[in-house]
């Protein structure tokens, strides 16, 4: 279950997650469990369900049976949620004599034909009408599928709210957005209302990087279905994964409004010669065999470049954008579905609802800060397809101070460790040793190491060296405001002179503690309270965004946050005498030798356990260079041991 858990988006203190299991199970689905496969409903398709599809629909009934009409459902791409959609409009009642018409808003074009494709398959019998650009319902239709784009500019009002029983959202992680918001409030359903039609969103990321909250337009995820479970039910394939440091600068790339890198400043910063060759390198060392890779792009003009640079290489690539016309982009769809050739590059087209199942190659061109936007690209290889034993993740992955995520983040490591063909479980037995991995020097050669993950030790001669050693702050301080350090390989520390507050990964968990200092009355004394967890989150960013949050109410923000003009001052003698009092390394330090910044980090970790971690690391280098040197010696022997034909040594 630890994919689950690292691709999950939501933190266990969501209602869901708390919600007690549904006992009302019809007597049609006992039967059903009994069975792999649902038969098809009397009345409804031919359609066979998957049997999570049919608990899915049932948990949706059951919400509604409670009361609740906003609700939402969590599948992993891959999972069938358009027939689940076209299943609902069925099973799910009128309100009333009048209001018996279905609406399905989408964002793209792509997703309006698949949902109309479905919905006259299953409803032979009903009038399916679309809604966007120069398709016009009349509105006498019985389910309607509409582009939210279109509806935005005026077109929604000649749909009489009275006439619907059901309101369906894809990609439904977009739903607060304005132009959602104005089309869900035409239906009554910005508020929770019993008079208002039924709403159901679909995602398989149900979250939001610029914070907006879903609970504006849903009220409960009803059912949760995410990429491990797929995986080991055998409905979704498998995935192996391999990092590549790319060499692209991001430092300099400006933010758009939501907190992602703006696409024009990281095109300038990865559309480069350099980094365009390393990738099609990395792409030619990794992906051997592969017949349908899919290379996800910043704009049109980096797909446009790398593209070029395949091709250069000998590699029959070819690329689409929003700007190709309709029918060269159906062609060329059309092309790579049937393996005509082997490359396809795309740049904003294929994040979300596009169904290629042949795809066994996922190359990640495109850096971003979006959890969503990652889980999204990866997902579109791992759907099923005959001969497809799995799917090879490649991220091109790049500066690691700007807050890009790559997929080991995914996982919970550290953002700088290497990934080379590496599976779950590869992944999950990498970290059960413990060490810390350090990033690849050659971008393309592959690795070599303890199975699939390259581990190394990183060696410090002194404890002043681990307590100097800034690398393992980069990415959360890219994250972060504050000045967060890390006191442990899964364990962060945000301190000030009222308590502290400590981030650490648990389990399958990233969890937030507070610790508060206070004065005992009676002996006057200085005393601590018991940590007391106030946040949790499935991933590091999660975490971290709700332990600042919480931070900025208890502490003062002139002791915590990184910025602050004091940390550059020279250390004070107090930091000084401190340091040089534990004996942190040979020769005594001077005030001019770190910054008031330095100073106060290396004090936190080595009050929080730093000579007790030099001393672990140690023992652990020693072990490992008396294996390399046992190694070294039976290598040795069995030289000096080999016979072979030819001149004898002297």
């Amino acid at each position: 279950m630890e994919f689950i858990r690292r691709f999950g988006l939501l933190a266990i203190s969501q209602p869901w997650r708390r919600a007690p299991r549904r006992l009302l199970v019809s007597h049609y689905w006992r039967n059903a469990r009994r069975n792999s496969t649902v038969p098809p409903l009397p009345g409804s398709s031919s359609i066979v369900l998957r049997d999570y599809q049919e608990e899915c629909i049932q948990s949706v009934l059951n919400y509604l049976d409670e009361g609740h009409r906003r609700l939402g459902i969590s599948l992993a791409t891959g999972a069938g949620k358009t027939v689940i959609f076209t299943q609902l409009i069925s099973r799910i009642p009128p309100r009333d004599a009048e209001a018996t018409k279905t609406m399905i808003i989408v964002h793209r074009r792509e997703l309006v034909e698949q949902a109309a494709k479905h919905c006259r398959l299953a409803y032979p019998d009903k009038i399916v009408e679309i809604e966007m650009g120069n398709n016009v319902a009349t509105g006498h239709g019985d389910i309607i599928i509409a582009s939210v784009q279109t509806l935005a500019r005026g077109r929604i009002h000649k749909f009489d709210p009275k006439l619907f029983k059901l309101i369906l959202v894809d990609e439904a992680h977009h739903i607060v957005a304005r132009s959602y918001r104005e089309a869900l409030g035409h239906f009554g359903l910005n508020e929770p209302s019993p008079n208002a039609p039924v709403l159901v969103g679909v995602s398989a990321t149900f979250a939001r990087f610029d914070g907006l909250k879903l609970g504006a337009a849903i009220d409960h995820i009803v059912y949760h279905k995410d990429y491990v479970d797929m995986i080991g039910e055998k409905w979704l394939a498998n995935a192996v994964f391999t990092t590549v440091k790319s060499e692209a600068n991001l430092s300099n790339v400006k933010k758009d409004k939501f907190g992602d890198f703006a696409l024009g400043s990281l095109s300038e910063a990865v559309n480069t010669a350099n980094t365009n060759n390393i990738t099609v390198r990395a792409w030619m060392a990794n992906a051997e065999g592969r017949k349908s890779t899919l290379v996800f792009c910043v704009d049109v003009e980096h797909a446009k470049q790398l593209t070029a640079t395949f091709r250069e290489h000998g590699v029959d690539a070819r690329y689409i954008t929003a700007t190709t016309h309709k029918n060269v982009r159906s062609e060329q769809l059309e092309a790579f579905k049937k393996q005509e050739f082997p490359v396809l590059l795309n740049c904003g087209l294929f994040t979300e609802g596009t169904d290629i199942p042949n795809i066994d190659c996922v190359l990640l061109a495109r850096p971003t800060r979006s959890r969503n936007l990652l889980i999204q690209m990866i997902g579109r290889g791992l759907r099923l397809f005959p001969g497809k034993e799995d799917c090879h993740i490649i991220d091109m992955v790049a500066s690691l101070a700007t807050g890009v995520l790559s997929t080991p983040t995914l996982f919970g490591l550290h953002p700088d460790e290497v990934l080379n063909q590496s599976s779950v479980e590869d992944i999950r037995e990498g970290r059960a040793e413990d060490k810390l991995l350090k990033p690849s020097e050659d971008p393309v050669a592959g690795q070599e190491g303890d199975g699939d993950v390259n581990i190394q030790f990183t060696k410090y001669d002194s404890i002043y060296d681990l307590l100097d050693d800034t690398r393992s702050e980069k990415h959360i301080r890219s994250l972060s405001p504050n000045s967060w350090v890390r006191v442990d390989d899964q364990k962060y520390l945000l301190s000030e002179s009222s308590g502290w507050l400590t981030l650490e990964k648990e389990e399958d968990m990233y969890n937030v503690y507070h610790v508060m200092k206070f004065t005992n009355p009676m002996t006057e004394t200085p005393q601590f309270t018991r940590p007391r967890r106030i946040a949790s989150g499935t991933d590091l960013e999660t975490a971290v965004r709700a332990a600042d949050t919480y931070a900025s109410s208890k502490f003062d923000e002139r002791y915590i946050a990184s910025w602050k003009p004091w940390r550059q001052n020279p250390a004070t003698s107090g930091q000084i005498q401190l340091l040089n009092k534990a004996r942190i390394r040979e020769g005594k330090l001077r005030p001019g030798d770190l910054t008031r910044g330095q100073a106060a980090d290396m004090i936190t970790k080595l009050k929080f356990g730093g000579k007790k971690r030099f001393k672990s690391i140690e023992v652990q280098k020693r072990k490992a260079e008396r294996k390399e040197k046992a190694m070294n010696e039976f290598d040795e022997l069995r030289r000096r041991t080999n016979v072979k034909v030819g001149p004898v040594e002297g």
